[in-house]
């Protein structure tokens, strides 16, 4: 039997810092308010990283927590893979950094770059190494520390992102438990639309074409849905959970309407998180799983967009 990555646990870790967006405005100096944000993003808070608090650190907390609950040993680990646009460093890589940190000591550990997407890919990569048997227990982390290539004049961008970290310990099923895990991964780029979100400059800042990104997302995103159900003889009705990039709540919502899912269903933590890039996912999913929200069985739909233009889809059944 070919194995299936199961979600054995989930983490996350948010910095200690919360900066609301009257804060946030009296801070830097800023020409906006907390309606004008909350009105065009749903944001009404964000997490800092402290000074010297790096992707990391964040990274390694997240995937503690995703092992205990896994009721896992790092001994155990086989790979890490850090989903990442805020790197410690060029290299080592963050995933080497987190590996270090965790105490293990074997498997392969790399970054990978996708911008908001790239816990999604992260996915995929873990799940194909899983059913092609060169791994068995993997963690994969998004972790971002944006507060550090933010423009703090511009209040288009500013605004928008935060601060954490979300990890997941994938682990190659058994055949008792057949059905579950990581159904299928979906992934696209097209780097013609780079230029409406990327990083200027050296050491660089995030600049973005917001209302250009807003049209993309919207279709790219349902396109990518279609595909993970229409790939697994899904229909939407089947879907329990969507687990969203936090970007832009009027994003989420769409797609919740999308998938004819009440509100209920939808997880939404941009409120209180802000964009935290590609740890947005894995954030919201062990805030879900944790507080009993999504339950095992539950067939959960995972979506993202992000610079590149990068986007892509998964699907799992906890």
């Amino acid at each position: 039997m070919t194995p299936r990555a199961l979600i054995a646990g989930t983490g996350g870790y948010l910095p200690a810092l919360v900066l609301d967006n009257d804060s946030l405005a009296a801070r830097h100096g800023l020409d906006t308010s907390d309606a004008w944000i909350r009105e065009r993003t749903g944001i009404r808070q964000r997490h800092i990283a402290a000074p010297g608090e790096m992707a990391s650190d964040l990274a390694a907390a997240a995937a503690r927590a995703a092992l205990e609950q896994a009721g896992a040993e790092a001994a155990e680990v086989d790979g890490i893979i850090v989903a990442t646009a805020t790197p410690d460093a060029a290299f080592p890589s963050t995933a080497a950094r987190v590996q270090a940190k965790l105490g293990v000591t074997r498997g392969f550990a790399f970054d990978l770059a996708a911008a908001c997407t790239g816990f999604v890919y992260a996915l995929s990569v873990a799940d194909a190494m899983i059913r092609a048997g060169q791994a068995r227990n993997v963690l994969v982390i998004g972790a971002e520390v944006f507060s550090r290539i933010l423009d703090w004049t511009d209040r288009t961008t500013c605004v928008l992102f935060g601060d954490g970290a979300g990890a997941v310990l994938l682990r190659a099923s058994t055949e008792a438990e057949v059905g579950r895990g990581l159904l299928s991964c979906h992934l696209h780029a097209d780097g013609r639309f780079g230029d409406l979100l990327h990083l200027e400059g050296h050491p660089g800042v995030v600049r973005m074409n917001g209302r250009e990104v807003f049209r993309h997302a919207v279709s790219k995103l349902a396109s990518a849905v279609d595909e993970a159900l229409q790939a697994n003889g899904l229909s939407k009705g089947d879907v329990a959970w969507l687990v969203p990039h936090q970007a832009n709540l009027r994003i989420i919502e769409a797609m919740g309407r999308k998938l004819d899912l009440p509100p209920e269903r939808v997880v939404v933590a941009v409120d209180r998180h802000a964009n935290t890039s590609a740890a947005s996912i894995p954030l919201a999913l062990a805030e879900a799983t944790r507080d009993g929200r999504i339950a095992r069985g539950d067939l959960v739909l995972m979506e993202a967009i992000g610079g590149g233009l990068t986007w892509g889809a998964a699907l799992a059944r906890i």
